[in-house]
């Protein structure tokens, strides 16, 4: 029986809705197993797949549907911000909210440095999305550091920053342990702010290192020590820039200005609508 591309797609999406999964997966995966972009399968929807690629392709859509694997673990990267950026169990999966950090801290950077040469630190890079984009964004101008407790996280990072030859120094250690002494112009982090006892889906829990989601009781411990000792490795004129909880950004901003008293402090929404980023403006 010859199989068309069409057919294998009708076939993931018979097994994804089986299994209750999101159907974007079939198209994802399909795309990724046939070499196609998008417009070359929109081409080939009638022509026969290959069995290799049929079976890598169906043998996918299993293991995300049956056996709850993520889907860019099983492709084994994400695009972020236009980079390609490897992924797998040791790494936090970077999600679209965060890019419009990036998007916005690249705002703030214009805004208030006017291309002056600073430097910036990123605190739990996981994957390194964050600093590495950054510095792709603006590698004339933004030294990049960053951060993170876990070794394993830190050589997906090295090795990405690697492939997309960004220069950025990577340093292991505790959240602002590894730079003590020095002095950044601009903080970013993304760090974990899933409260403990919260409900998170399998799919997360179950692929996703729990040191890069729990961020203590009420979701704010790692804002509470990054805010603490931020004055130490900040000069007098400084921004810092997080991601965080949709519902905490009231909480939030009372732990900013308790270190921070005469910040301009303000929090945007994602694409969602949900309070996601909060911005701390110092000293300007």
């Amino acid at each position: 029986m010859i199989i068309t591309y069409q057919k294998a797609l009708k076939e993931a999406n018979k097994i994804l809705r089986k299994n209750n999964k999101e159907s974007s997966a079939a198209k994802l995966l399909l795309l990724h197993f046939s070499n196609l972009s998008p417009t070359d399968l929109y081409i080939m929807y009638e022509k026969e797949m290959s069995k290799d690629k049929y079976n890598e392709f169906i043998e996918a859509i299993k293991l995300y549907a049956e056996k709850n694997i993520p889907v860019q673990h099983i492709m084994g990267f994400v695009y972020f911000y236009g980079y390609k950026f490897i992924v797998n169990d040791k790494v936090l999966i970077p999600r679209f909210e965060t890019e419009e950090l990036v998007a916005n801290v690249l705002i703030l950077y214009d805004k208030y440095f006017e291309n002056k040469n600073i430097k910036l630190l990123d605190v739990g890079t996981g994957s390194g999305c964050l600093a590495i984009t950054l510095q792709l964004e603006e590698p004339n101008h933004i030294k990049v550091f960053a951060t993170d407790i876990s070794e394993e996280a830190l050589e997906v990072a090295k090795q990405n920053a690697d492939n997309l030859n960004a220069s950025v120094t990577f340093l292991k250690g505790n959240m602002l342990e590894p730079i003590r002494g020095d002095k950044f112009d601009i903080l970013v982090s993304n760090p974990p702010y899933i409260p403990e006892r919260e409900e998170v889906d399998d799919i997360i829990i179950d692929n996703e290192p729990h040191v890069a989601l729990f961020g203590g009781e009420d979701g704010l411990k790692f804002y509470r020590e990054i805010l603490s000792n931020a004055l130490d490795i900040l000069n007098s004129q400084s921004i810092i820039a997080f991601e965080h909880g949709y519902d905490k950004a009231k909480d939030l901003k009372q732990i900013v200005l308790k270190y921070f008293p005469n910040a301009f402090v303000y929090t945007m929404k994602d694409m969602q609508n949900k309070d996601r980023m909060t911005f701390v403006i110092n000293g300007f």
